[in-house]
């Protein structure tokens, strides 16, 4: 419709704009430590449409969007008609034109493709059920940090093929690295997805044959947000899918582990391994803020 970029999954950008993207989420998180102001974004507005609550995504956009000198509004389930009271089309095209960026965290991904298509500004998908590309972001500059460029690494994910196994799959293809996914039989990711991936993703039912040799290790809770009622029946079915010491140890010895948070201890993660010294999970948290930033700056100047 319009000469708009998006970002609504990691394919959006091409592999090199996301490696600049990384590149320089490190270099304003280097400026921020050092207490230098930079306000590209002077006087831009974005909302952030809330369907589903988060302490991480709010807080990490809110103060990112205000450190780069902009202003942004948070609109909860209250405040926005988002696809009741008023179509989305017609959502898409009033608040587009009255801010300068859209972020939205909803429930299913056809809402925010449909915002973006009417929307004349830049949509940024903060979560939806299918994706959840901003935490890869934070994801993989977090691995860059510590261990630079993914490409041929072997990553392994262990747990719900959820929207962040879904991302994973897409970064796999993006940032060419070889992603061994390990979940129940009928918890499997997007079959079509994995099939574009190709041979850069491999299944698996047993977690310790996906975690063998791997450099990254990753999981997400076991229920996601609006799966609450089938927690019981997740627990069972996952409780061979924990990310404990024994599955650690058939990683790579220099293996460290990630986990978008919030994390359920002694469900999906154990303690020792999400507080232990493989887990990078407190930088990947504040990554968020710094990746986000330079999201921003990269769609909106």
């Amino acid at each position: 419709m319009m000469n708009v970029r998006h970002f609504l999954t990691l394919l959006d950008l091409s592999p090199d704009e996301l490696r600049q993207l990384i590149e320089r989420a490190s270099e304003l998180k280097q400026w921020q430590k050092q207490g230098r102001i930079f306000e590209p974004l002077k006087n831009k507005v974005m909302a952030m449409v809330f369907e589903k609550s988060s302490t991480r995504t709010r807080v990490s956009f809110e103060t990112g969007m205000v450190q780069l000198g902009g202003h942004a509004m948070f609109l909860s389930p209250r405040d926005t008609q988002f696809g009741r009271g008023e179509p989305i089309e017609d959502s898409a095209r009033v608040l587009s034109r009255m801010t300068d960026a859209v972020m939205i965290r909803t429930f299913e991904h056809e809402k925010i493709e449909r915002f973006s298509e009417y929307s004349a500004s830049p949509v940024i998908n903060a979560l939806t059920d299918q994706y959840h590309p901003c935490q890869l972001l934070a994801d993989m500059q977090t691995w860059f940090e510590h261990r630079g460029d993914i490409r041929g690494a072997r990553v392994a994910f262990i747990g719900d093929g959820n929207n962040m196994c879904h991302s994973y799959i897409n970064a796999a293809r993006q940032f060419d690295f070889q992603l061994r996914i390990a979940t129940p039989a009928s918890y499997k990711p997007d079959a079509g997805l994995t099939a574009i991936a190709g041979e850069r993703v491999a299944l698996f039912e047993n977690p310790l044959e996906a975690a063998e040799d791997s450099d990254l290790v990753v999981t997400d809770v076991w229920a996601s947000m609006g799966q609450e009622e089938e927690q019981r029946q997740r627990e069972k079915v996952f409780a061979g899918f924990q990310v404990n010491a024994g599955l650690m140890a058939a990683a790579d010895k220099d293996a460290i582990f990630m986990h978008c948070l919030p994390a359920h201890r002694g469900e999906e993660v154990t303690a020792d391994v999400i507080d232990g010294l493989q887990s990078v999970v407190w930088e990947e948290a504040e990554n968020r803020l710094h990746a986000q930033k330079a999201l921003l700056e990269f769609l909106l100047t």
